[in-house]
């Protein structure tokens, strides 16, 4: 599989996202610019889809509940919850703000998918929710580049 594409299919996967697959990108001795394209990308492409598609899913999933795949709808919703209470104080006290820190801190349970869901779950509007996961995203990828690189030791 083309470099390009494999960075840019790593950056789409919840929880992975753009910060590891640099990681994986200049691990794997890929070219850095490419590697930074392709995730740059796919935090773009994430957040400008998630915002608009998650009211769909969300219906999805609430019919779910009566079917054969009731499991996966109890998945979902238990996923909600924890993405509620996990991002509920960053976005209440500070806003677009914090819905951009929240997603630039490079740490498990935070990134793009999860905070496309926290602004979607608490109304924050979508264009302001693309700017700040947009935002977010590039920051988280810029934290976790300078310690690949060598350039700062945590």
């Amino acid at each position: 599989m083309n470099e390009f594409l494999q960075i840019f299919l790593l950056s789409l996967i919840p929880t992975f996202e753009g910060r590891y697959a640099i990681v994986y990108g200049i691990g794997r001795g890929y070219f850095l610019w490419e590697t930074l394209l392709a995730a740059f990308l796919g935090v773009l492409l994430l957040s400008l889809v998630l915002p608009a598609f998650l009211p769909y899913i969300d219906r999805l999933m609430l019919r779910l509940e009566e079917t054969a795949l009731r499991r996966v709808a109890l998945l979902y919703i238990h996923y909600i919850e924890r993405v509620r209470k996990k991002a509920h104080p960053y976005v209440e006290k500070w806003g677009f703000w914090g819905l951009l820190l929240f997603v630039a801190v490079p740490l498990p349970g935070t990134g793009v998918w999860t905070g496309a869901i926290a602004a979607y779950i608490l109304g924050v509007e979508k264009k302001r929710a693309f700017f700040a996961l947009l935002l977010g995203g590039y920051l988280s990828i810029l934290i976790t580049l300078l310690p690949s690189l060598g350039l700062l030791r945590v």
